[in-house]
């Protein structure tokens, strides 16, 4: 499963936040908590979450997240039909367990077609109550797909005034956006599939609470050159995202040479997350945690 196709499948869980858990989890938030935010790692360590455990309730694969070390996770939308007492269940419960949501998605409006853009801010200025709810302080926002009819140079421009907008709402409330790249190969349609572009409009927008979000997985497959690219623009990347190619499984599985990467993003100083989104093969605890103990360790 890819990330947008469980923005629609989220909703159907989504209000599941029970307190009940099967035999093996309910000791998890018992369990002491490693350092993985001081000391052992430069950079805070994260899980998007729609790739844990999807069969499970919220909750379960939360607790997944912390046992494997973890002290925050990003959200897709898991929270689309919460009640104030969903949220409030789901703070005690990341409180408890010493995580925190450190960035969340789920916008669907675009931000390179211009008829879009009033829809789009609306949706923006209404999702941050939600950010709020979630004590969460950063947003991941997809351009969308191309507009026929319309030059790439004209969606390009679309894109940038767009996300300027956005940058005014969401700094209002203190909130950074993370603008990702996709591959085209996950979707022919959509505008970003270049991450050498994304820096250009990242530059261009030229605020401070706008940064990319740099997805290996997507632009291993659109383009490669990664660490050129890590080098280049380590001052705008806000966040990166973890997934071996081919298969978006745990590093180590595929061709990208995660040791290199991490030891480079050490190197360059790098103080954004760095959120594992990888489908395990295996064991999901064990998987997350070799993860961990690989990105620690370089």
């Amino acid at each position: 499963m890819r990330r947008r196709q469980f923005l629609g499948a989220a909703a159907a869980a989504a209000c599941s936040v029970s307190t009940l858990a099967p035999d093996g989890l309910a000791s998890f938030a018992a369990e002491p908590l490693p350092d993985t935010s001081a000391g052992s790692s430069p950079f805070p360590l994260s899980v998007m979450l729609w790739t844990v455990r999807r069969e499970l309730p919220f909750d379960q694969r939360l607790e997944i997240v912390s046992q494997a070390g973890y002290h925050a996770a990003q959200l897709v939308n898991e929270y689309k039909d919460w009640s104030k007492e969903d949220f409030a269940r789901a703070r005690r419960q990341k409180e408890a367990l010493g995580i925190t949501f450190d960035a969340t998605s789920g916008i669907s409006g675009s931000l390179c077609d211009p008829a879009q853009r009033a829809a789009t801010l609306s949706e923006i200025q209404a999702h941050l109550p939600v950010l709020e709810e979630l004590q969460s302080l950063r947003l991941i926002l997809l351009s969308g797909n191309r507009v026929e009819g319309m030059s790439h140079a004209q969606l390009h421009a679309s894109c940038v005034e767009t996300i300027k907008a956005a940058a005014d709402l969401a700094a209002a409330k203190n909130i950074e956006l993370l603008i990702e790249n996709i591959d085209p190969e996950e979707n022919p349609k959509y505008f970003l599939t270049s991450v050498t572009e994304g820096f250009e409009i990242i530059r261009e927008v030229n605020r401070p609470n706008v940064k990319f979000l740099y997805d290996f997985y997507h632009d291993q497959i659109a383009e490669g050159n990664l660490i050129a690219k890590l080098d280049k623009n380590i001052d705008i990347i806000g966040l990166v995202h973890v997934a071996d190619v081919p298969g978006r499984h745990q590093p180590g599985t595929g061709e990208i040479n995660y040791t290199n990467i991490f030891r480079k993003l050490r190197e360059l100083h790098y103080r954004g997350n760095i959120a594992m989104e990888f489908i395990s093969t295996g064991d999901t605890v064990a998987s997350l945690r070799a993860a961990r103990e690989l990105a620690t360790s370089v």
